[in-house]
């Protein structure tokens, strides 16, 4: 099997149940390979320096993305695995220094490359459109660039995931513009805007964004909130759990609707019903993933950790853990990442733990891997062996389930650790 994943990543193509030819297509390197099949479990690898491929336009070179590649960006980190593509996909936008872009990239482990898929618009400011709108538009209620992108682009937080079915990356792109401000600068009638979720797409094949519009009902869509793919419900929930929205809410991509799913009665008397979600779900700025083998979605955040099971929709608390205890990790979306590893069955994250002092300047943060086994449930700290891993403070993470390995991507610098 692994053969022949190598064989049609050569070609360009990968194949999961329908052909799909890769642009741009990427030889993977022999001395990678090599490096990987030669990976005892938990022990980690030095890669060497991703290559960089991308139609780099003025925005990109201004900011080196052609040397350094996106990085880590504040409060976005996450990484989603595109199956069909055997690459990993990244977008969002820095707090604001140096930039706010818009642009898109995928990492491909077998050939060690960074492919920027969608190259920056011009830069954002914080909370307006920046020093340059003259790549703005307002159409149809939505703030687009000319090229098609979001003018408007937020962090990732957690609300970040990939489709399969549809082959396209979802992304919730909440943000604090003051859009009409932006609209009524721009020319524009403010009133003409469109309130519901703003909810965009990436398709990796085309190379292009979309907005969806969405008619209401719909949630609101809250900073540090979990946008997950779940193949049960052929859609995607949108979580928050907070004083701006409890609940839990799934959209058909398709039809481009919203419908929640817990609580599921807002009125008088559901106050007990509210009150279980509001214990038993994750709060805002947690992390999380889908277990393809138990069919539920995990989610931590500070030392909690839950689960959600689509088919009965029912938040469970699971752990609940204290600074103190040493057994749980300390859970956000600023600070760590957490996937499925298939091949255990398990839960990995990556922690980034911040450096002496809270100096986010300084690029000495260490690593600290962590498994979460559902059968027990617990947590344990894990001591990765061989090579150390980058220090950077504005490193990415992802798991790849075709090459089975935590990889941990500092700018150019890849590590990878084999778990199991």
């Amino acid at each position: 099997m692994r053969a022949m994943i190598v064989v049609l990543l050569l070609s360009g193509v990968v194949a999961t149940g329908a052909e799909v030819k890769l642009e741009p297509a990427l030889t993977p390197k022999p001395e990678i390979q090599a490096k990987l099949a030669a990976l005892k479990p938990n022990r980690g690898v030095l890669l060497g320096k991703a290559d960089l491929v991308g139609d780099w336009n003025e925005t990109a070179r201004k900011y080196e993305l052609d040397k350094t590649g996106p990085r880590g960006r504040d409060f976005t980190i996450k990484m989603c695995w595109a199956p069909e593509r055997g690459r990993a996909l990244f977008c969002g936008a820095n707090h604001g220094v140096p930039h706010r872009l818009n642009d898109v990239w995928e990492f491909d482990l077998p050939s060690l490359t960074w492919v920027m898929l969608y190259a920056p618009d011009n830069t954002r400011g914080y909370g307006d459109l920046g020093k340059d709108t003259s790549d703005v538009e307002f159409r149809d209620g939505i703030l687009y660039t000319k090229r098609g992108g979001p003018a408007v682009i937020g962090h990732t937080w957690w609300g970040l995931t990939y489709d399969p079915e549809q082959k396209q990356l979802l992304f919730m792109n909440t943000w604090v513009t003051d859009k009409k401000k932006a609209v009524t600068d721009l020319g524009g009638n403010p009133d003409e805007l469109y309130n519901g979720p703003p909810l965009w797409m990436f398709e990796p094949a085309k190379k292009t964004w979309r907005a969806s519009k969405a008619e209401k009902p719909w949630p609101v869509p809250i900073f540090g909130g979990m946008l997950e793919y779940v193949p049960e419900l052929k859609g995607s929930i949108w979580h928050a759990n907070n004083w701006q929205m409890q609940g839990t809410w799934r959209h058909d991509f398709v039809q481009d609707t919203w419908t929640k799913m817990v609580p599921t009665n807002d009125k008088e008397g559901a106050g007990t019903e509210r009150g279980i979600f509001a214990q038993d779900s994750p709060q805002p700025e947690q992390v999380g993933y889908y277990d393809s083998a138990r069919h539920v979605l995990v989610s931590a955040r500070h030392y909690d950790t839950f689960e959600f099971e689509p088919k009965s929709a029912t938040w469970k608390r699971i752990i609940t853990g204290n600074k103190d205890d040493g057994q749980t990790p300390y859970a956000h979306d600023a600070r760590c990442v957490m996937h499925f590893d298939p091949k255990s069955g398990h839960g990995l994250m990556a922690h980034f733990e911040r450096s002496t002092g809270g100096n986010d300047d300084k690029p000495d943060r260490t690593l600290v891997l962590w498994a979460y086994d559902p059968a027990k449930p617990a947590w344990t700290k894990l001591t990765a062996e061989g090579d150390p891993p980058p220090t950077g403070n504005k490193r990415l993470a992802y798991v790849d389930p075709v090459s089975n390995v935590l990889v941990v991507i500092d700018g150019v610098n890849v590590w990878a650790y084999r778990y199991r």
